[in-house]
């Protein structure tokens, strides 16, 4: 996602063809908050296609063993079985523990980066921050962080569609040592191991994007750089950092009002659903005190994020140790550019 500004192409989405089949594309893209939603909480519609439930790419490789087993990448009874043991894992990490390990790595960043003193810096910062932050809640040891985020940072480019044969290789390798890791901190045997080591993958690019997204507005919005909660929670809604995600129909049958078939990829926009005025009245203003607003952005349904108070919260700590710091925010989004990818928008920072 390298555009400036996706959101008026999405608008016209939302008003004009808010589910429709894009031929050139060979998918079905849902954009409305209605569309989205009635997808999302469909069980035919599947987050991978059933013919290929690990991409080949990843097929027999290590990193395709961990995709293999991930919640978020599984349906059925599978999904079913293992669901809530990783999300009583996840709710483990409560805000009142997630707050003050995220602030402490912050400091740590700031301190080690110093990416107030050079914009270059905050892109290291913004991955960083949920990887160590999400390491240290699971008991990883302090000398052993850089690694955990190093690594995770190239199981992710593994996962990336169109990875390189050298990222695959970089990511099997990433795979065995985060499997050791999660293997050495818990009792957590089979698909549970993959998942925690999962929980560093999911809460990446994500909540690196959330960071980058929050400053961008606070550089846009003098006035409220001393309301950053507020801030970050309307940023995942105004300027989400995952823009959109994928299903793949697995029976025949009319889905969110059209007919669809086996076999189907849709494109599912939650950016447009969160700039819906159906469910968000004036979506385009970025407004803190908006009253119950409709966040699609971590999902709903089934696969909903149960990770997204995790995200907020290092998103929060990251931009205020940030502020404390110094950082200048004042012309930070006048060079900004956005990191190549297929769902994710994240700012890089420094040209």
């Amino acid at each position: 996602m390298t555009a400036a500004d996706p959101y008026p192409y999405y608008a016209a989405l939302v008003a004009d063809r808010p589910l429709h089949r894009d031929d050139g594309l060979g998918l079905w893209v849902a954009a409305s908050a209605a569309a989205v939603t009635a997808i999302l909480g469909d069980e035919r519609c599947r987050v991978r296609p059933t013919a290929e439930p690990v991409p080949r790419a990843l097929m027999g490789r290590p990193a395709g063993e961990i995709f293999s087993r991930l919640v978020r990448q599984n349906d059925g009874e599978r999904h079913a079985s293992l669901k809530p043991a990783v999300v009583s894992r996840l709710e483990a990490f409560d805000v009142h523990r997630v707050a003050p390990v995220a602030r402490e790595r912050a400091r740590a960043l700031v301190d080690t980066l110093a990416p107030h003193r050079d914009p270059r810096h905050l892109n290291d910062f913004a991955f960083r921050l949920p990887a160590e932050t999400v390491a240290s809640l699971l008991g990883a040891p302090v000398d052993l962080l850089p690694s955990i985020a190093q690594w995770t940072g190239a199981l992710v480019g593994g996962f990336a569609p169109g990875a390189t044969a050298d990222s695959l290789a970089l990511a099997d390798r990433a795979a065995g040592h985060l499997l050791d890791v999660v293997r050495s901190l818990n009792s957590d045997a089979g698909a549970m191991v993959a998942n925690v080591a999962g929980f560093l993958v999911q809460s990446y690019d994500a909540t690196a994007g959330l960071i980058g997204n929050t400053l961008l507005a606070l550089a846009r919005h003098a006035d409220l750089r001393f309301a950053v909660p507020a801030v970050v929670l309307e940023v995942v809604r105004h300027d989400a950092p995952v823009q959109n995600t994928r299903r793949f129909v697995a029976q025949d049958g009319r889905i969110a009002g059209v007919d669809m078939r086996a076999g189907d990829a849709i494109l599912v926009v939650p950016a447009a659903a969160n700039r819906d005025p159906a469910v968000n009245p004036d979506p385009a203003s970025f407004d803190v005190t908006r009253a119950d607003a409709r966040v699609f952005t971590f999902g709903v349904g089934p696969h909903a994020c149960a990770g997204a108070t995790i995200a907020t919260t290092i998103a929060v700590a990251g931009a205020q140790a940030l502020i404390g710091a110094g950082l200048a925010l004042d012309g930070l989004a006048e060079s900004v550019a956005y990191r190549p990818s297929v769902n994710a928008r994240i700012p890089v920072f420094g040209g």
